[in-house]
């Protein structure tokens, strides 16, 4: 499915007596205008002006362009979880079945507000300006692929441990590893990704202090004990000045773990932890860090395949909230409600058709390409593949 198959299969909530410019129009370009650069509404109607001969070339039901109010409302009244459902849809067509890690982790988008009127209904008064309202999402991020798979909106931090199986069930996930940090740790979800025919690779904090202890004092004992059934794995890389080492050891026998423990998670086939050592060069001297983190598992016993797992996680937080904090600007975007949310999920569909272009370039640098050429522009538009 194209982009301006998918533009046009979008459904338009708004009044027909509004309807001069249709979805199919309003969408690509704002998608376009995203690629590009812009944040407002405002600078995605500059930018149509100033691409008007492009538009007027390549889409079918062109009837100029819309105004900022336009723009604004249209994705106001969208329904978000239909926007998303589309979304889902659409991924599946162009990237088929995902089999490899896929990484959920949730980010706040400070920028975002509500209207003074459901902040009332709310009891609750803020003004627009205030930090204190946050936008909060969890996405599914193809760590292979470097796709956003779909989001799901959560009032607080706090929510993502309900917003997570709910994810998980709109997704088809079959035989993915789903990664997940500390705070969707829980057996429900676990129990959900194993309903879904995947595996897991769960990070345990204090959050469940008995089975953090567990597998932390066996970590501590295992090498003096030197007991059977564990596997290790280690890999130096260098970059950046610093060299980094990483060790996984993973360890099949539930049986060191409290009984109560291990039998009430679904799955649960291993347990692990990373070690991570870095030498950071300084005025003074290199310098050493060390870090231990620990993991539950449904995998079968590979400290490698745990390790990569647990390595692919982190690009939700480098390739995609990264991105999407310094590159799109969006903490700062200063959208409303449904139009944050969709915004949130332009954004990232704009990201994964830049990554996908057949370029070196930074980020940064295709999307001046993209708005100085058009057909650097008409290149990331086609992308059909991810």
């Amino acid at each position: 499915m194209t982009l301006l198959a998918f533009a046009s299969s979008i459904e338009d909530y708004r009044f027909d007596r509004n309807k001069v410019h249709s979805a199919e129009t309003i969408i690509y370009i704002t998608l376009a205008a995203v690629i590009c650069g812009a944040e407002t509404w405002n600078e995605i109607e500059d930018f149509g002006h100033c691409k008007i001969d492009f538009f007027s070339r390549t889409i079918p039901s062109f009837n100029g362009i819309p105004s900022h109010d336009t723009f604004n409302r249209f994705f106001t009244v969208l329904d978000s979880a239909y926007f998303e459902n589309q979304f889902r849809e659409w991924v599946k067509c162009i990237c088929g079945k995902y089999k490899g890690v896929v990484a959920i982790d949730g980010k706040t988008i400070c920028g975002a507000y509500e209207p003074e009127e459901a902040k009332l209904l709310r009891g609750t008064y803020l003004k627009p300006s205030s930090p204190q309202y946050k936008l909060h999402m969890v996405s599914a991020w193809a760590a292979d692929n470097g796709i956003s798979l779909g989001q799901i909106k959560t009032e607080e931090k706090s929510n993502e441990i309900t917003a997570i199986p709910e994810l998980l069930e709109a997704l088809d996930i079959k035989e993915c590893i789903i990664t997940i940090d500390a705070m969707g740790c829980q057996k429900t979800i676990a129990s959900k990704i194993i309903d879904k025919e995947a595996d897991y690779v769960l990070a345990v904090k204090n959050n469940h202090m008995h089975l953090y202890k567990e597998i932390e004092h066996f970590f501590t004992i295992w090498n003096a004990e030197k007991p059977n059934r564990v596997s290790v794995y280690e890999k130096s890389e260098t970059g950046h000045g610093r060299l980094e080492k990483r060790t996984c050891i993973a360890c099949d026998n539930l049986y060191w773990l409290n009984a109560k423990d291990y039998t009430q998670w679904a799955g649960l086939k291993t347990f692990a932890c990373v070690i991570t050592e870095r030498t950071v060069p300084g005025e003074r001297g290199p310098r050493k860090q060390k870090e231990t983190r620990y993991y539950i598992s449904s995998l079968a016993l590979d400290a490698e395949l745990i390790a990569s797992s647990v390595r692919k996680h982190w690009s939700v937080e480098n390739n995609l909230h990264w991105q999407l904090d310094v590159s799109f600007n969006e903490d700062y975007g200063r959208k409303k409600n449904n139009a944050a949310v969709n915004f949130s999920l332009v954004s990232k569909t704009a990201l994964s058709m830049l990554k996908h272009y057949e370029s070196k370039s930074s980020i940064a640098r295709k999307r001046k390409s993209a708005g100085w050429s058009d057909d650097v522009l008409q290149s990331i538009l086609s992308v059909d593949k991810f």
